[in-house]
């Protein structure tokens, strides 16, 4: 605090907590982007065993080590969600936790080439249908071959983000932006990918 001293303050996680128990009626979500590149013992502390479904009331409630006041006992409330992201395809990142499999549900997100894609491609940017058909048939030929290398599998596929443009966008020749996405995006992660086999 500027002197000489450090001061507890409350986390994003607590903040929600606070707030979650104040409107029981409301539903409160909190996201952790990408939340298996951390050690969630050491970030979750004690309240990882307090995340758990049935630890969810203030009976299961837990002192903490770093407390407000003597006695204090905190607990998660049923109406605060918690939303880990994780891209499983990142090499640098070991088998998830098993601490996070136990305490979370896992849904995973596919590429998503379909109609709802292709009605936002086409009311973002000037391209025919023509050409958004060439280029998604391109795309999932390109995963399925992806899909198809036993060292890669399906979670390596090029998902639908690196080809759906920003409502703010100055895209004005579509051909040229999927060939400068090519060339600078998905052209580099495959060359990562078949790093031992560039043909």
């Amino acid at each position: 605090n500027g002197q000489s001293r450090l001061d507890l303050v409350d986390g994003p996680f607590m903040q929600m907590i606070e707030a979650a128990s104040k409107s029981a009626e409301d539903n409160f979500v909190l996201v952790i982007e990408e939340i298996n590149r951390g050690n969630p013992a050491q970030i979750f502390g004690e309240m990882l065993t307090l995340i758990e479904a049935d630890k969810r009331n203030p009976d299961e409630g837990l002192e903490l080590c770093y407390r407000r006041f003597t006695g204090e006992r905190i607990s998660v409330p049923k109406n605060l969600f918690i939303i880990g992201t994780m891209n499983i395809a990142d090499r640098s990142l070991a088998l998830v936790d098993l601490a996070l499999r136990r305490r979370f549900a896992f849904i995973e997100l596919e590429p998503c080439f379909n109609e709802q894609w292709r009605r936002w491609v086409m009311d973002k940017i000037p391209i025919s249908t023509s050409q958004l058909e060439d280029i998604a048939r391109r795309i999932e030929e390109l995963n399925a071959a992806i899909e198809g290398d036993p060292n890669l599998k399906r979670q390596f596929r090029i998902g639908h983000s690196f080809l759906t443009p920003s409502s703010k966008n100055d895209i004005k020749d579509p051909m040229i932006w999927y060939h400068q996405v090519v060339e600078t995006q998905i052209g580099p992660l495959l060359e990562e990918y078949w790093f031992d086999r560039l043909d």
